[in-house]
């Protein structure tokens, strides 16, 4: 059976080059024995997938993507044009979007993860107040939430265009939808997702203060957002958890926070993975402020999932070139 290789986003500056956000795992996939192989991922945003490939060799075989996130689209475009070379991402388009894209994953994590409701739109254009009023009805009318889309928030606008204080009041609601459509505008991903929001458990050390709400995205790598906390606040106790074929490969902390360290209970989550069925995901975990347990924060790719710093990611992707 072929070795897997990996394919990284070139650096802007030097095509020749690995992106330098993830020169360091090209550097251990060499050391463990693999091939890296690049990409353009400007050029995959652009949709020119064939001239984004164009530095990957003919036949070659299974692969797998670690870099900066796609759209579910463009992922498509990716992998065609590839399968286009003789390759073959291990990832599918299908997979992909499942654990990309919230309401991929949502119904199998429901009652695991924040209760949350979703509007679908065409492009930049903010949702209408009935069916904003429908929204809040189906999350119960009342109580805090915040707003994203499938796939990421806008924490650092925090009370401008993510935190919703009380859902009942639909005309706030109105302005931090707008707001967020407005921010977001031609990079909203698929439409606007409104969330519960719950508070968890937070913890002192380096990373305390450095966000406006404790469990927040990645700088555009992966598939996370913001369900808790207020500018000022500790930030939350929460891990990444890698899952290779629905075993935990890898658990560490959040990029967000590389130095809060948590262990968490995996006992209800494995079984809500494996029947996912995607091959290579990513579980962001919080434990609750009540201490009744862990919460599914979101739920990732695991192509397009960051590592945090000074993590050791050698059995992450060994596993991955060993599959």
């Amino acid at each position: 059976m072929s070795v897997p290789s990996m394919l990284f986003p070139t650096d802007p500056l030097n095509p020749r080059r690995p992106d330098p956000h993830f020169a360091w795992e090209a550097r251990l996939v060499r050391e463990l024995g693999a091939e890296h192989l690049l990409v353009d991922h400007d050029a995959l945003l652009a949709g020119r997938a064939e001239e984004a490939v164009r530095r990957v060799p003919l036949g070659s075989g299974p692969l797998w993507y670690r870099g900066w996130m796609l759209p579910s689209a463009r992922y498509a475009e990716f992998a065609a044009a590839l399968t286009a070379r003789g390759g073959k991402l291990l990832t599918s388009p299908p997979g992909y979007a499942a654990a990309h894209e919230l309401p991929g994953w949502y119904g199998v994590f429901e009652g695991a993860t924040p209760p949350s409701v979703w509007i679908p739109t065409a492009g930049a254009v903010p949702p209408t107040p009935e069916e904003l009023a429908a929204a809040v009805a189906r999350l119960g009318g009342s109580g805090p939430a915040i707003v994203k889309d499938y796939v990421k928030s806008r924490k650092h606008e925090w009370h401008e265009a993510c935190y919703v204080p009380e859902l009942a009041d639909l005309a706030a609601v109105g302005r931090v939808v707008g707001r967020f459509v407005e921010l977001q505008g031609e990079f909203l991903a698929g439409g606007v997702v409104v969330r519960r929001y719950e508070e968890f458990e937070r913890a002192d050390g380096p990373d305390g203060l450095d966000g406006p709400d404790g469990l927040s995205d990645e700088d555009g790598c992966d598939a996370a957002g913001a369900v808790g906390g207020a500018r000022g606040e500790r930030r939350a106790v929460e891990a990444r958890v890698w899952w290779l074929d629905g075993r935990p490969v890898l658990v560490g902390p959040h990029p967000d926070a590389p130095h809060v360290h948590a262990e968490p209970d995996l006992t209800e989550v494995s079984a809500l993975v494996r029947r996912l069925g995607c091959r290579f995901v990513t579980t962001d975990l919080a434990s609750r402020a009540d201490g009744s347990g862990w919460r599914v924060v979101e739920v990732g790719d695991g192509q397009v999932s960051d590592l945090p710093r000074g993590i050791d990611a050698s059995g992450l992707l060994a596993s991955l070139i060993a599959a």
